[in-house]
């Protein structure tokens, strides 16, 4: 309750980008290992769907490209001046393309991290799988804030381990779900 809004704010957005981050890294590994554990028949099914993923993959590659490109060493403006005697015109263009970039992108990170990249795509128990290694991978790479470490041990404990235990109960619970309503398993996924 010290800190600011703005700070709040900024730490949140920070947690996201980093939670897209570990997405980044350890999904693909993920996905990588779900589909070569699967038999060969499905595993060809599970090749043709990582379109929705590797969209996801490529819209946040995109817009990052996008924005460095524009606005290292003042790219968009030596890109203007290429135009001569249409600077403004161009200048309006680049100002106009990097602001859609930024809403892209970060609406992208958000997305990304909302709907796992979108593996559901890929088969439905992905999601509930890679939800939960993520939320631990998270937390080992975030550091405690000061305020929660002087806080007594039992709320560190809820601060630090509360979000990854409650994803891990709900992907459990979107596991069982999937398994009694629909007779969706890992396993089955796997054609095993």
């Amino acid at each position: 309750m010290r800190e600011s809004a703005s700070s709040l704010i900024a730490e949140r957005i920070f947690d996201t980008f980093a939670t897209a981050g570990v997405l980044l890294v350890a999904g693909p590994l993920v996905v990588m290992v779900f589909i070569a554990s699967a038999r060969p028949p499905v595993r060809r099914l599970y090749w043709r769907r990582l379109g929705g993923p590797i969209g996801g993959f490529a819209s946040l590659f995109a817009s990052a490209l996008a924005l460095w490109l524009l606005l290292h060493d003042d790219g968009g403006i030596r890109l203007t001046r290429i135009l001569g005697p249409l600077q403004f015109v161009g200048l309006l263009a680049v100002l106009a393309v990097v602001l859609f970039t930024t809403v892209f992108g970060l609406t992208a990170v958000v997305l990304s991290v909302h709907y796992v990249f979108r593996t559901g795509d890929i088969h439905q128990v992905l999601p509930p799988v890679l939800s939960p290694l993520l939320a631990w991978l998270t937390l080992l790479l975030q550091a405690p804030d000061e305020a929660a470490l002087a806080a007594p041990a039992d709320v560190q404990s809820l601060f630090l381990y509360g979000a990854p235990l409650s994803i891990s109960l709900l992907s459990g619970w979107e596991l069982y779900r999937l398994r009694t309503r629909f007779d969706i398993t890992v396993r089955r996924a796997l054609g095993r």
